[in-house]
């Protein structure tokens, strides 16, 4: 099973901006050192919660650091942004880090109309995603068609190594587009597996042998399962206050306060469908049945709780637990 990291870097309840910066780096450096396989960082706008904006940046600053993992983006908001300049950030990334940079890639608008009309500059191309990634898929391999108005354009740097080029998705739609451009598909468990199976399904048809698919999934893991609860209702209450429009973690007092309310925890509860927890002999568990049923053991984890340090505690269980079933299987 390949296990990696997607980092949306939530700011927690009572929690400094330079605060979490420490605790990123403590992650990143955790990460390398347990074997996690990648450390990828979303793309998010105009909330008080999120700090990661410019995926390409913390790529850029972290990958220095940790050189002995891949790092990408889960995902660049492509409809707001130029395919050429994407291919730019990408390739000088590539030229820096040598193999181990990764392009995801998504349709979302970012935030609210008014924040895509911001990072758009006011041009729109959300109903144009496939001609976008197409585009994307030209600059970065130098094969756009020789009638296209942009054929002489060419990304600097020359001749850099295009990175693999992987698409965020959880419909039929995002699919086809992914398997229309070559890319891998990267599933949004997290988000929501409602479309897993005719998602998929398409996928695999179009895409034949060059189908490559990753699964993305919130995960909270403790030494027992009273903690892992415990520490999971600060996530429950998070997913329900983003809906209502803060994105910083709860505490655990504040969760409580929320969650008291019944038609929120009935939502809650509701919304544990895209998250695996428990011990971590129960997450991994989880993790293989999803393996199963998704036909791919290669996984982007996500674990947004209040406590930093059982953040840290639910990443290190989990690996030493992958490790210890590996030994037992080659024993």
């Amino acid at each position: 099973m390949k296990l990696g990291i997607l980092d949306q870097v939530v700011l927690p309840e009572g929690k400094t901006h330079a605060q979490v910066l420490t605790h990123t780096e403590e992650m990143i450096r955790q990460a390398e050192t347990l074997g996690y396989e990648r450390y990828w960082f979303a793309e998010h706008h105009s909330t008080n919660g999120m700090m990661s904006a410019a995926p390409e940046l913390w790529i850029a600053r972290w990958a220095a650091a940790a050189p002995s993992m891949m790092f990408g983006s889960g995902g660049i908001l492509l409809p707001q942004y130029s395919p050429l300049k994407v291919a730019e950030q990408f390739s000088t990334l590539e030229t820096m880090f040598p193999g181990r940079v990764e392009l995801g890639v998504g349709r979302s608008p970012g935030g609210t109309e008014r924040t895509r009309e911001a990072l758009a500059g006011g041009a729109s191309a959300m109903d144009d995603f496939l001609r976008q990634v197409g585009e994307l898929k030209g600059f970065l391999q130098d094969t756009l068609p020789k009638n296209h108005r942009h054929r002489i354009v060419k990304t600097t740097p020359r001749h850099a190594p295009a990175p693999p080029l992987w698409i965020l998705g959880l419909s039929p739609g995002s699919a086809e587009t992914a398997a229309a451009a070559g890319a891998g598909l990267v599933f949004g468990h997290f988000i929501s597996p409602d479309k897993w199976e005719e998602t998929l399904r398409s996928y695999r048809e179009q895409a034949g042998e060059k189908a490559r698919v990753r699964t993305c999934v919130f995960v909270v893991c403790a030494e027992t399962e009273e903690t892992a609860e415990a520490l999971l209702k600060t996530q429950d209450a998070w997913m329900q206050q983003y809906r209502r429009g803060s994105t910083i973690i709860p505490s655990p007092e504040t969760a409580r306060r929320m969650l008291d309310d019944p038609e929120t925890k009935r939502a809650a509860e509701n919304e544990r469908r895209r998250t695996v927890y428990g011990t971590p002999s129960q997450v991994l568990d989880q993790l293989e049945e999803l393996a199963r049923r998704y036909e791919s053991d290669d996984f982007l984890l996500i674990t947004n709780i209040h406590d930093l340090d059982a953040r840290l505690t639910s990443y290190r269980l989990l690996m030493a637990e992958k490790e210890k079933r590996a030994a037992v299987s080659v024993g």
